[in-house]
């Protein structure tokens, strides 16, 4: 019996929390169950599974609580193929199942009240339903009348059925914080045992006490589970009894608790499970008091209960075997009572309808409940605020780099949180999100009639990536076909053979490169394809490897969820296919904003829609001192944001309850033309309002009252009925997760205008290092161009890695530098005015380096004046100023200790007139003064060198002899001269030229050797090392013996025999020349002295001091020392 379509309807009331109402099952799997578990309403179908276990059909739904309380419930249940609505006293849940099958395929029947045994699986044991069934309707025919005027055959499984509805009636009593029930029982008998059935959803509280006539018993209640004291005192002996059993008890089901005792025995059973019985056979010896007080004990004793009331309902009350008589005790003849309710049981389930929002968990106690939200990634009394932020784009802006973040772009919305990786780079926010294809996968066999279809799943959901491409400001993904005789969209005319699939499961017949509607591949937009004739270059169907790439743009049809691939099924036909991830950048609803000029003007929207949970979170920044944010109204509820004076924002709102406000006291003034955050939030549970993620104040609602918000009139943002209109800016307003368009609303608006500038003025701070902040329409950029930092915040260091021989040069003089931009000698001009004479310098640099000596920077003029910082042989550092004015360089001993110990330091150093100051890594800055006869005027500052020094012009001798050669070898970084970063620009420099967009002369920076990018943090870069530059200055230590094993490099068009001529004669030269220096030094080593002010024994290794040792011996740069250069 294959069924596509089911009405089931009945009415039923029973006083089981366990029982099956209906059933049905096939031979193929298929079956229907709607059962009572734990008293609420559990519908279980299947529509076929398949025996592979890839279809998995088994649907679960759940609706309903207590629904053991005796009272008439009506349920319905349609179904058509895979669609159900579920249905309980006129709630309504509508669902699909699972699987991808439509029809249920019963065995021929379907019974109502039980399941009969079918040997499968599927039935577990279950309870049959106990208690009364009406208007039982399967697809239009009424079951009861049928089986009342036996025009069914019921004699198989009709078992105590009866067409009436015979009333179980119970008598439950209801206890609140207040109340007990005193009942009498036996006295002085040597047994005891009571029993009842309890309720409850708190997981403490006294459920029964006696006074015995020589000890107390109580049972109680604690953290779910039943416990049992009893306490004898003789004048024997002490007796103490301690049973425990049961968990989970305050679920809110009812359970039966029996307890037994006499000498030397008790025994504590829960819902009759003997197997968890709490036992003892302790000595003890019971003498009974009469007396049993229930749900409560108040009077004075010696040995009180640990607890002294009870919350809950009890029934089936046994008192030493004997039935409570409650209707007497209602009538006052036997017992006492207080504050109790008898024949009815007032519990509520606090959590049905379930007030935890986004998968949080409800708990509950009998008057309120509270929602675990660990792992959902939301917070908040309901689960509902979420604890990420929207978008790559609003990490940026709380100053975090390029990482993985978890973002959740509608917030409260019904789409959760998902991971991404946010790209930071200088001018924009890149979000990727990656594929699981892998790249070139290999596709033969496909043809037209059977094409290979590739599925590409993204790490989050359709819906997810669609929230992302949405909102963006541009998306891209890039696609490549790589083939050999496997035509892609057999251009220019017919019918292609390849196809992918968007968004919305849309054929798409373009590709990378190309645009909607234009069936083409890159290069035939371009017109480059390997054949003119056709406008993708793997159309030409060539037995060579081709390929046609590029990058997909239009949003609105991305991401790629599917390539179908049609020809690679003839012999020799290949093709191998990429799919990238899909990258976004831009926020545009992180940046729609609104600027209120006038204080009548406001924008107005539809009504807000927050009836039991809303929250708005929006930026805005004001120079005057109040104002409305937004409001709506309802007949009396309400709700308002407002700023009611410069440094106090105000949440407002009335449910029907009256109103209620929540207001935020900043310390420092609101109205100061920077971006502030405000969040509020209002759920049955309580209200909150947060101002900049710093001040929060928040208020519970009251436990009884209204809690939904009933508005009717349009929401108007910015101002309310011209009182108190907001001046200012407004942006990202977000309402129960739906981003409201304030720039589309202004543009039709007077005294609204779309857009706000002036982004800052709060967040200018996070450009780091010098960079300099600067607007864009949407957002800010880091101009990073005059500092020696990178990156989004301008905190990348730049770094190189210099060999023997490297070099950087600098020209600050225009005329120095041919054919430079007009840009770049504004710059010039700009960083170096005055004929580029200076009276301050401010001076940065980061090295690390295992060899000395070495000139870390040189700065000549035209002059002999000059600044140099070296390191000398010992490895300390040492700054070189000749100014004019004095007979040697003014010289500052920086630190003795060896700083070429493959660490990296860093040196701050700045002069202005006389004083200077240097700051070494982590220690405090030292003051230096020049001499009084020292000129303070650096004149005609001419060029920067960086390594190594290669001046023709005015250059001190000393410095050229002792530290020139053979020059830096190891990392400089952070480098910086004023307003310029010559390092920064010399690798950019050798980028470009890499790329040969850049001609040699159209800039200032130059060098010379190989210049590699480095980290400086990391271990170096392995480069071949280069031929020496000429140098026209001789060495001073040409007594070192040349390295071995050193690899020399050929210029192309060298053979190797000339190479090995070239050899000899080269050595012959050296050797020459080599006696000759000896010669000429021994003879005039005495003609002259040149006095420094330098101190003696400088050229001497000193002992590495306890900082250097502190260090250790990991170096981050390893510095190869068996380079050396030669001057031949």
């Amino acid at each position: 019996m294959k069924i596509i379509k089911d009405v089931i309807a009945l009415r039923f009331k029973t006083s089981e929390s366990e029982g099956v109402i209906l059933h049905g099952e096939g031979q193929q799997g298929d079956y229907i169950t709607l059962e009572l578990r734990k008293a609420k309403l559990l519908l279980q179908i299947n529509l076929g599974s398949n025996q592979y276990g890839s279809i998995l059909g088994h649907t679960s739904v759940t609706t309903g609580s207590l629904l053991d309380d005796n009272h008439w419930h009506s349920v319905v249940i349609e179904r058509y193929r895979r669609n159900v609505n579920f249905s309980l006293d006129g709630h309504t849940r509508h669902f699909r199942t699972n699987g991808e099958f439509d029809h249920l395929d019963l065995d021929y029947e379907l019974s109502f009240g039980g399941m009969p045994y079918s040997g499968k699986p599927v039935g577990g044991g279950r309870k049959n339903f106990k208690g009364c069934m009406e208007s039982i309707n399967y697809n239009g025919d009424n079951i009861t009348d049928l089986a009342r005027r036996k025009k069914l055959d019921t004699s198989s499984f009709q078992r105590n059925l009866s067409f009436t509805c015979v009333e179980t009636h119970t008598f439950p009593v209801f206890f609140n914080a207040t109340s007990f029930l005193q009942l009498p029982g036996r006295a002085n008998h040597n047994t005891l045992s009571v029993g009842f059935q309890f309720r409850t959803w708190n997981p403490d509280g006294l459920l029964l006490f006696s006074n015995l006539d020589d000890g107390t018993l109580e049972i109680s209640l604690e953290d779910g589970k039943i416990i049992v004291r009893i306490n004898v005192t003789t004048s024997a002996r002490n007796y103490r009894v301690d049973l425990l059993s049961g968990s989970g008890l305050n679920d809110g089901q009812w359970h039966a608790v029996r307890l037994v005792a006499k000498e030397n025995f008790a025994m504590l059973t829960v819902n009759g499970e003997e197997a968890s019985a709490g036992r003892s056979t302790s000595p003890l010896s019971i003498t009974t008091g009469g007396t049993y007080h229930l749900g409560g004990y108040f009077l004075q004793t010696l040995f009180p209960p640990s607890q002294r009331s009870f919350q809950g309902c009890m029934q089936a009350i046994l008192v030493d075997d004997h039935p409570a008589d409650l209707h007497a005790v209602e009538k006052g003849t036997v017992g006492a009572f207080e504050n109790i309710s008898l024949d009815m049981c007032a519990i509520i389930d606090r959590c049905m309808p379930n007030h935890c929002e986004h998968g949080g968990r409800c708990k509950q106690t009998w008057d309120s409940f509270s929602c675990k939200c660990d792992g959902t990634g939301y917070s908040g009394a309901t689960c509902h605020t979420s604890l990420h932020e929207p978008s790559c784009e609003a990490y940026k802006h709380l100053g975090r780099s390029s990482d993985t973040y978890w973002i959740d772009p509608d917030g409260s919305g019904p789409l959760g949180p998902f991971k991404v990786i946010c790209n930071m780079t200088e001018d924009k926010v890149w979000t990727t999100v990656m594929n699981n294809l892998p790249p070139r996968i290999a596709i033969t066999g496909s043809s037209r009639e059977k094409r290979t279809v590739l599925q590409v799943n993204y790490s989050t959901s359709m819906d997810q990536v669609t929230a992302i491409t949405t909102s963006a400001e541009h998306c891209e993904q890039e696609i490549t076909y790589m083939c050999r005789m496997s035509r892609l969209l057999n251009t220019p005319d017919g019918t292609p053979y390849t196809w992918w699939v968007g968004r919305g499961s849309e054929k798409h017949f373009y590709w990378g490169g190309s645009g909607p509607g234009i069936q083409k591949c890159a290069c035939g937009i371009d017109k480059n394809c390997t054949d003119p004739k056709y406008d993708c270059n793997c159309d030409a169907d060539a037995k060579q490897w081709r390929n046609d790439s590029g990058l997909l743009t239009y949003k609105e049809h991305l991401p790629v969820s599917q390539v179908a691939v049609g020809d690679t099924n003839r012999p020799g036909s290949e093709a191998k296919l990429t799919v990238g991830p899909l990258r976004c950048h831009g926020d545009n609803n992180y940046w729609n904003a609104a600027s209120f000029t006038t204080p009548s003007s406001y924008l107005h929207f539809a009504t807000f829609q927050g009836e039991t949970s809303a929250d708005i979170s929006f930026y805005f920044k004001t120079s005057a001192p109040y104002g409305v944010f937004l409001e709506n109204l309802g007949n009396t509820d309400f709700i308002r944001l407002e700023l009611k004076s410069p440094t106090v924002v105000s949440f407002s709102f009335d449910v029907g309850n009256g109103p209620v406000e929540l207001t935020v006291h900043s310390e420092t003034p609101l109205n100061d033309d920077q971006w502030h955050r405000v969040m509020a939030e209002r759920n049955i549970k309580e209200a909150v309002l947060q101002v900049d993620q710093i001040y929060r104040t928040s208020r519970l609602a009251p436990a009884q009252g209204h809690t939904r918000l009933e508005l009717f009139s349009q929401l108007y943002v910015g101002a309310a009925g011209g009182q108190r209109g907001f001046l200012g800016c407004i942006r990202a307003l977000r309402m129960n997760g739906i981003t409201l368009n304030l720039e589309e609303r202004a543009k039709v608006t007077p005294g609204v205008m779309s857009g706000c500038q002036g982004h800052c003025t709060s967040f200018g701070m996070y450009c780091r290092n010098g960079g300099k902040c600067v607007e864009r329409y949407n957002g800010y950029l880091c101009d990073c161009t005059t500092t020696a930092f990178n990156g989004p915040f301008c905190t990348k260091d730049i770094g190189g890695f210099f060999e023997a021989g490297t070099l950087v040069k600098y020209n600050f003089m225009p005329e120095a530098v041919q054919g430079t931009s007009k840009d770049t000698k504004a710059l010039t001009q700009q960083l170096m005015p005055n004929d580029v004479n200076l009276t301050k310098e401010e001076v940065t640099l980061s090295f690390s380096t295992t060899s000395t000596p070495a000139i870390l920077m040189y700065v000549s003029s035209k002059m002999q004046d000059y600044l140099a910082v070296v390191l000398r042989h010992d490895g300390s550092l040492q700054v070189r100023y000749n100014l004019g004015g004095l007979r040697d360089p003014f010289v500052i001993d920086v630190d003795q200790r060896n700083l070429a110990n493959g660490q990296p330091h860093n040196m701050n150093m700045s002069r202005h007139n006389r004083s200077i100051s240097i700051q070494l890594d982590h220690y405090p800055p030292v003051s230096y003064k020049l001499p009084e006869a020292s000129d303070i005027q650096f004149d005609l500052v001419k060029t920067l060198f960086l390594g190594k020094v290669y001046e023709t012009g005015p250059v001190d001798p000393v410095l050229i002899e002792r530290y020139n050669s053979p020059g830096f070898i190891g990392c400089l970084s952070r480098v910086q001269f004023n307003g310029v970063a010559p390092l920064k620009s010399a690798l950019r420099k050798a980028a470009e030229t890499q790329a040969d967009s850049y001609p040699a002369s159209a800039s200032p920076v130059s060098y010379q050797g190989k210049l590699v990018q480095s980290s400086c943090g990391a271990s170096p870069l392995t480069v071949p090392p280069m031929s020496a530059a000429p140098n026209p200055w001789p060495l001073d230590n040409t007594h070192a013996e040349p390295p071995s094993n050193e690899e020399r490099v050929i210029p192309d068009g060298v053979n190797r025999d000339s190479a090995i001529i070239g050899g000899i004669i080269a050595v012959v030269i050296f050797t020459i020349l080599c006696t000759l220096v000896f010669l000429i030094r021994y003879m005039f080593r005495h003609k002259g002295t040149y006095h420094t002010n330098e101190a003696k024994g400088s050229g001497e290794s000193a002992t590495e001091s306890a900082d250097t040792a502190i260090i250790g011996t990991d170096n981050p740069e390893t510095i190869d020392e068996s380079k050396k250069e030669w001057f031949i």
